[in-house]
């Protein structure tokens, strides 16, 4: 179940993670424990790179949880996924971001179907 008792509890889960859950890496994502305090039994875990929008992190993250949960320190557990909108800007960011058009299809003005006399 644990490693060593006598290992700090966010050294011991990051362990695990990297043990247990090797599909993380595979896949290009992060893992990072931010927070594991056995006093109150809270754990922070947060996924990250290949993890944001994945299709898959819920699956994931209910793996973790249900492992985690079993550890006798571990009370609550909190797995932050970053949801694939974050990196640019959400729902309310501008149409264009470093000069990336947002517009359906990326092709803004010059993908109309009657595209007038200044089309190229």
């Amino acid at each position: 179940m644990t490693d060593s008792e006598d290992e700090p509890l966010k050294e011991r889960v990051e362990a695990w993670l990297t043990r247990e859950m090797p599909i993380i890496q595979m896949h290009g994502g992060t893992s990072a424990v931010r927070k594991a305090d056995p006093d109150d039994g809270e754990v922070i875990i947060e996924l990250g790179g290949g993890c944001k929008g994945c299709s898959v992190s819920d699956v994931t993250t209910g793996n973790i949880e249900a492992e985690l949960i079993q550890w006798p320190e571990i009370d609550d557990i909190t797995i932050r996924v970053p949801d694939a909108r974050e990196s640019l800007g959400g729902p309310d960011q501008a149409e264009s971001i470093m000069g990336v058009d947002r517009t359906e299809g990326g092709r803004g003005d010059w993908g109309s179907s009657n595209p007038g006399e200044d089309h190229l």
